[in-house]
């Protein structure tokens, strides 16, 4: 196994895409800050703290319509929860004698990206590699909110449309060099845009937040797959 240094170094490099990603998207995300009320550096605070795009618009929106914070809690909840299962993956694929604070650490910043490059680590997960990814990450999204907020409305709204795709390319990114290797993985990958489409459409799941429709497919679609194509342990344990 890699040092925790040699890990830390592989973290940033493999996260500065992530965090050049987090800047340029988080423009939408200041831009949303302003018209709410907050200061660049309110709004670069609160990216700080809670690094979901999800949640944060959930916020920014609340707060310019004059919610209590009892509704901002829970719809942040709700928005977040998928986050949930993240860790919930994630804590076993750290080694089982990683320390509490190791793993709430690796916690903290559970998004979809930094999930997605902190599951596909070759074996035992490394915490020290989750925290370089972290460790840029943060700081381009917190400024990329920053500066949202102080020239967002500067620039033209194609720009900023622009802007906002590129998070789903570099979520694309992450997802596709592993389908290309297991045609499983890409099957259900295929599977699980498939049913997003469908739940997205389905009039009886209408009344569902996004986030929710998120957590039940995640189950489903996970649960199908550890029954129909177990994975051994990376330690040479029994199947996960």
């Amino acid at each position: 196994m890699d040092s925790n240094q040699a890990c830390f170094r592989r973290g940033i490099r493999d996260g500065m895409p992530i965090a050049l990603g987090y800047f340029a998207v988080a423009f939408t995300l200041g831009i949303a800050a302003k018209n709410a009320g907050f200061s660049a550096v309110q709004a670069m605070v609160e990216s700080l703290t809670n690094n979901a795009s999800a949640g944060e618009y959930a916020v920014f929106s609340l707060a310019a319509a004059g919610a209590g914070y009892w509704e901002v809690a829970v719809m942040t909840l709700v928005a977040n929860a998928r986050y949930l299962l993240m860790s919930c993956s994630l804590s076993q694929k750290l080694p089982p004698d990683t320390p509490l604070h190791h793993r709430m650490l690796v916690a903290f910043d559970v998004t979809d990206e930094i999930f997605g490059i902190s599951i596909a680590f070759p074996g035992r997960l490394n915490p020290w590699y989750t925290y370089g990814a972290v460790t840029v990450a943060i700081p381009g999204w917190g400024l990329g909110t920053l500066f949202g907020v102080m020239v967002g409305n500067v620039l033209p709204m194609r720009l900023v449309s622009a802007l906002s795709v590129g998070l789903y390319g570099m979520f694309l990114a992450i997802i596709v060099p592993p389908a290309r290797k297991d045609r499983v993985v890409l099957a259900l990958v295929l599977l699980s845009f498939a049913a997003s489409l469908a739940a997205a459409r389905w009039s009886l799941l209408a009344g569902i937040s996004s986030g929710i429709k998120t957590i039940l497919l995640t189950v489903v679609i996970s649960l199908l797959a550890a029954i129909l194509f177990p994975l051994k342990d990376p330690e040479g344990g029994a199947a996960a």
